[in-house]
């Protein structure tokens, strides 16, 4: 079974993350994982700026240097910025030094204290400490841009049903979901207005 809203035990099993907002918001936020790339972000970003939205992308230390054209486009639109690690490490299978030090690096590249854990996927103890410096910014519901398995009616379907104020959402920026996020997007986006709900940045 795909489970595309955050089920409401791991918000309280993790009160140091930032899983979404009010439920009383009118305003939602997409956030992008994994960018920036070359060609995809260019699209997702001209996209966002015909539809006069801005987001929130959690990109990896390693792209920005291998795209700073992409990464400065970003900030030139508006968009927020967030830490999704150098090299896209799983904190769970990663040593602590090793994943810190991953974070700290591409925290000198983003410039705020946003993070985002690759996967999702860090421990307790990992969250505890990285709570002391960072703001842990999970989501509330996930588009499954990048299984295939998944119908992207399907997901449309999810967003039409589960999508409320105060949701984080996550798509990504990778070459593996260019041609689905090319579709979920419009959609997604006119799904959302349809709701009378806004779009934000995570502050």
């Amino acid at each position: 079974m795909t489970i595309f809203k955050t089920p409401r035990f791991l918000t309280w099993m993790y009160p140091r993350r930032t899983w979404g907002f009010s439920l009383a918001e009118k305003t939602v936020y997409l956030t992008f994982d994994d960018g920036p790339t070359y060609q995809l972000s260019d699209w997702i970003v001209d996209f966002l700026e015909h539809e006069k939205i801005k987001a929130t992308f959690f990109c990896v230390g390693e792209n920005i240097r291998k795209h700073p054209h992409q990464f400065q486009k970003l900030k030139e639109q508006g968009h927020q910025i967030g830490n999704h690690t150098m090299r896209h490490e799983k904190g769970t299978k990663t040593p602590w030094e090793v994943y810190k030090s991953s974070i700290d690096e591409c925290a000198k590249l983003v410039g705020n204290n946003l993070f985002r854990p690759p996967y999702g996927r860090i421990n307790a103890l990992q969250s505890r400490r990285l709570s002391q410096k960072y703001r842990i910014v999970m989501w509330t519901w996930l588009s499954y841009d990048y299984d295939k398995n998944i119908r992207i009616d399907t997901i449309l379907k999810s967003a039409k049903e589960k999508i409320k104020g105060g949701d984080i959402l996550v798509l990504h920026d990778n070459e593996k979901v260019e041609s689905r996020l090319k579709e979920i997007l419009p959609e997604l986006v006119s799904i959302i207005r349809e709701k009378g709900l806004e779009f934000g940045i995570i502050e």
